[in-house]
């Protein structure tokens, strides 16, 4: 994978995101809201594939961008999302990086960012869901929407990071 193929795939996959939100009819679920996290899910994975510095650097600027684009509070994905990326890097220099276990791992960071926003939010005043509601009608549909991306987009991606982290150890 090219050096500039990287950040395109996460331009797109951080387009993608809008672009399922605005397609999903909004009362297919009732009142459950689904967040997709295609592009957070890649940054994790390129963070165990590749290296923990690229996925706190790419991390950072794409955190920046969703705050910059989305939210009304800059800062918070700037900060979280580099900082999960930092302890899946963690929690993987101890596990062995099977696909199931990059699977849960991915999965776990996350449920780490959207505790992560909810509590931030919840703490600036921003949300007024209690934290069952909000487990029972975002957390719980976000962590099944995500699972099921990271089931079909895991092998994929994690065969392009792999050349990707064999390019740069080439270099």
């Amino acid at each position: 994978m090219k050096k500039f193929l990287l950040p395109l795939l996460f331009l797109l996959l951080f387009i993608l995101e809008s672009l399922f939100v605005q397609f999903l009819p909004s009362d297919l679920f009732g009142s459950r809201v689904l967040v997709p996290r295609f592009l957070f899910s890649a940054l994790l994975l390129l963070t165990i594939y590749v290296g923990k510095k690229q996925g706190i650097i790419y991390g950072a600027i794409f955190g920046l961008l969703v705050d910059v684009v989305y939210i009304e509070v800059i800062g918070i994905y700037f900060f979280l999302f580099p900082f999960v990326c930092y302890l899946i890097s963690k929690v993987m220099q101890v596990m062995q990086s099977n696909i199931v276990v990059v699977f849960l791992a991915t999965l776990f960071g996350i449920a780490l960012l959207e505790v992560g926003v909810y509590e931030m939010n919840f703490l600036i005043h921003v949300t007024a869901l209690d934290f069952m509601t909000f487990i029972n009608l975002r957390f719980y549909p976000t962590l099944i929407l995500n699972a099921i991306f990271i089931l079909v987009a895991l092998y994929p991606l994690k065969r392009q990071f792999e050349k990707y982290a064999v390019a740069l150890r080439d270099e």
